[in-house]
């Protein structure tokens, strides 16, 4: 063999060697989460993955995006099966979170806690959902928001409202003006169970208080036998009768921000995601927010985390992932895309929008925050919680029964 020949020979067995190397070596990481419908929030994301490759040769991030239930089904099926993403989206609490959680889906973190020091990044309320869970500490916070009432500043000047309610009366004596003035005071969509369940939820903060709303939530105080459950479901209805822009059960909350948008309603109960929103949809100039007056000093909020999955077999490469994700520079990168406030506690805010800016105060406000119900129930509750809800939504179920039907569900859960 001459020397040409086992120089070529030799080099390409060193090609095939280095290239069978890189195939053994490459490391694929598929994450499923929410289509969002912030476009810069989606692209926000694409690019933490893009950079997280760029950073780690021969690793790969595939992002799977899929609509809220679409979403929820898909984790449903992988908790059910041997397969599954290795990082997935949901919210935190007992509830949605919980419900992979006790299905075995989400993987136990302490050791990454520990590991990367995640409670130094994070900001602590932000962080405290991941001990809610018995066995260990699950997930890491991908947002932590608020929630409060958007309003069209025009439509508030066409109804005499000069200044926005302090109170939970003085806010249904506003949704009287709007009404009279042919405005309606707020839209819902109501083919997503969650996006009427918020009225409720802040309803029954105003009507029963921080010690009532949260036993009733926590199942220990009777739904029947507490008088303010059976007030706010009547309040539920006054709403849905005479301040809900109509017809709102055959739409969802997609068609309801086009339609706030559009000027159709007068307010919109949505979180500080709204406002990256708004800014893509026009001019944040003619909006503005206040928390829903419940009379409490609890703001009306919920974290969303991502979970390692147990069915993840590069649970090591996707906890370094999130701690890519959570670290100081890259929140400080992605400031506004995702959230107002960031859940890295190191994140400086400088030149925000008024919105913006508005929301920062109202997160130094309130130290305090009540869940959103689907967070705070079990699931099968939860289900039934939205059941009673678009009943008397939609006028099938009288608010006097309501509460009893609640109950009556939580009574004969095994």
């Amino acid at each position: 063999m001459t020397a040409i020949l086992k120089t070529a020979l030799i080099g390409a067995m060193a090609g095939s060697l280095v290239a069978g190397a890189s195939a053994a070596s490459a490391q694929k990481l598929t994450v499923w989460t929410l289509n969002f419908s912030s476009a810069a929030s989606n692209d926000a994301l694409a690019k933490i993955a893009g950079d997280f490759e760029a950073a780690n040769p021969g690793t790969k991030v595939e992002i799977v995006t899929r609509g809220v239930d679409d979403h929820k089904t898909a984790l449903r099926v992988a908790a059910g099966s041997d397969r599954g993403p290795d990082i997935y989206f949901s919210w935190a609490g007992l509830g949605l979170g919980g419900e992979y959680v006790k299905a075995g889906l989400s993987l136990p973190l302490d050791k990454y806690y520990q590991q990367y020091k995640w409670d130094d990044e994070l900001v602590p309320a932000a962080a405290s959902f991941s001990k809610l869970y018995p066995g260990g500490r699950h997930g890491v916070p991908f947002t932590f928001k608020g929630e409060a009432l958007y309003y069209n500043k025009s439509l508030f000047e066409k109804a005499g409202i000069t200044a926005t309610p302090a109170s939970y009366d003085e806010l249904v004596a506003d949704a009287e003006k709007l009404k009279a003035a042919g405005i309606p005071a707020i839209t819902f969509g109501g083919t997503v169970n969650w996006h009427v369940m918020r009225l409720m939820d802040v309803i029954l903060e105003a009507k029963c208080g921080v010690e009532k709303h949260d036993a009733l939530m926590s199942m220990t105080a009777s739904w029947k036998e507490e008088p303010c459950a059976t007030q706010s479901f009547a309040e539920l209805d006054r709403w849905a009768k005479n301040y809900i822009l109509s017809p709102f059960m055959g739409i969802d909350n997609n068609q309801s921000f086009n339609l706030f948008v559009a000027g159709r309603a007068a307010m919109m109960l949505e979180g500080d995601w709204l406002v990256q929103q708004l800014a893509e949809a026009g001019n944040l100039d003619g909006y503005g927010l206040f928390p829903f007056p419940t009379g409490t000093k609890r703001l009306y909020g919920f974290a969303e985390y991502h979970y390692i999955s147990t069915k993840s077999k590069e649970p090591d490469l996707a906890a370094k992932f999130l701690d890519t994700f959570i670290s100081t520079s890259v929140q400080q990168a992605v400031l506004g895309k995702f959230s107002t406030s960031s859940i890295n506690r190191n994140v400086k805010y400088e030149n925000l929008r008024p919105l913006d800016a508005q929301w920062n105060e109202i997160f130094k406000t309130y130290a305090q925050v009540y869940m959103n119900g689907d967070q705070a129930f079990p699931l099968d509750v939860t289900t039934e919680y939205f059941r009673v809800i678009n009943e008397v939504a939609t006028g099938n179920l009288a608010p006097a029964d309501a509460a009893a039907q609640l109950q009556t569900f939580i009574g004969n859960r095994k």
